[in-house]
C-alpha cells in the first residue's frame, strides 16, 4: 500500500492562489506522501502545458509516484457531435496522462438530474461505449482508465460494476471513493467489500451523516448536502466523521490490496490542517490493523 495526497484536497488554496501546484507537492512531500494525485482544479494542464513538465520533475525530486490523474467528463450529451465531441475531449486528456507519466486515469462519466434506475440502464450501453473507445486508446499508453462512484447517477456500487462489466476491457476499472457511497445512502463498509474487486485506486474520504428530519427541512445548517434519499452530509477529517473508517481500511488490507490509497479532504477546517490531521489518522490506523 502506497498513502498519498490528492491536489484536490488542497483545491481551496490552490483557488485562492495561496498555494501554486509546486507548492502542493512540497506540502504532500512534507506529510511523508508516497504518491500524489493530480486533479486539475485550481490550475488547468491544457490552457497550461508547461506545468506538465514542472509537476513531473518536482515530484521525482520530492521522490513522488505520480499514481493518477483524474479528471471531469459528462458522455450524456443530447446531439450525437457532442457525444463524440466528448470522447475525443477524454481521449485527448489521456495524452496529457502519458506526458504526465502515470498509468492511471479516472475521468468522469455522466452527470443528470434523472438518477433514477430506469434512466441508469437506458444509456449504459452509450456510456460503456464511450468509456471503451477511451480505455482502448489508453492501452495504447499503458494506462488504466476508470469511473469513481461519485456524480449521483453512477454512485452505487452496482452501478459501477455494472459499467465496468459492460465496458469490458481489462484497463478499465473503479477508482474507488471509500466515503462517495455515502451521498447514495450506501453502507460505505458493504460497498467497499463490494468493489475491492473491481479497483485499480482507493480514495479516502470521510463525512459526517445527519438523517432527515420532517422537523428540520432546511437540514442542519450551512455546509451541508442532500444525499440522494434527503440525508445531509459534510466532508470532515478522514478519521474524524461518521464512516467506519477502521473497518473500511481493515477490508482493504485483508483483501490484499497493494496499490495507491489517496487522500481527498472536502471538510470546512483549513485544507492544509484536514490534510494533514487525515494522513496521520489513515496512516496510524492503517499499521494498527
Amino acid at each position: 500500500m502506497k498513502l498519498g495526497l490528492s491536489s484536490y484536497s488542497l483545491y481551496n488554496a490552490l483557488r485562492k492562489g495561496e498555494m501554486d501546484i509546486g507548492g502542493f507537492i512540497d506540502y504532500a512531500a512534507e506529510l511523508g506522501s508516497e504518491h500524489i494525485e493530480i486533479v486539475p482544479l485550481g490550475f488547468d494542464l491544457t490552457e497550461q502545458p508547461e506545468l506538465i513538465d514542472r509537476i513531473r520533475s518536482q515530484a521525482l525530486a520530492a521522490g513522488l509516484e505520480i499514481s493518477n490523474y483524474a479528471i471531469g467528463a459528462n458522455f450524456l450529451t443530447n446531439h450525437d457531435d457532442a457525444y463524440e465531441a466528448e470522447i475525443e475531449r477524454v481521449k485527448s486528456q489521456v495524452n496529457i496522462a502519458a506526458r504526465l507519466g502515470v498509468k492511471l486515469m479516472r475521468h468522469d462519466v455522466a452527470s443528470s438530474k434523472d438518477v433514477s434506475i430506469g434512466h441508469f440502464n437506458r444509456q449504459l450501453d452509450r456510456l460503456a461505449h464511450a468509456c471503451r473507445t477511451v480505455a482502448r486508446y489508453a492501452a495504447a499508453f499503458g494506462i488504466t482508465t476508470s469511473v469513481e462512484n461519485h456524480g449521483y447517477f453512477i454512485q452505487h456500487s452496482d452501478r459501477v460494476q455494472a459499467l465496468v462489466e459492460a465496458v469490458e476491457e481489462p484497463n478499465y476499472k473503479t477508482t474507488l471513493d471509500i466515503g462517495n457511497f455515502m451521498c447514495a445512502d450506501e453502507n460505505p463498509v458493504v460497498a467497499v467489500r463490494n468493489n475491492l474487486p473491481y479497483a485499480s485506486m482507493i480514495h479516502i474520504k470521510d463525512f459526517y451523516l445527519r438523517p432527515a428530519r420532517a422537523d428540520s427541512p432546511d437540514g442542519p445548517g450551512e455546509g451541508w448536502f442532500r444525499t440522494t434519499g434527503g440525508n445531509y452530509l459534510r466532508g470532515a477529517i478522514a478519521g474524524h466523521g461518521d464512516l467506519d473508517l477502521r473497518e473500511v481500511l481493515r477490508s482493504i488490507k485483508q483483501s490484499g490490496y497493494d496499490g495507491y490509497l489517496s487522500l481527498e479532504f472536502e471538510g470546512m477546517e483549513d485544507c492544509r490542517t484536514g490534510s494533514r490531521i487525515g494522513m496521520a489518522n489513515v496512516r496510524r490506523i492503517w499499521n494498527e490493523l
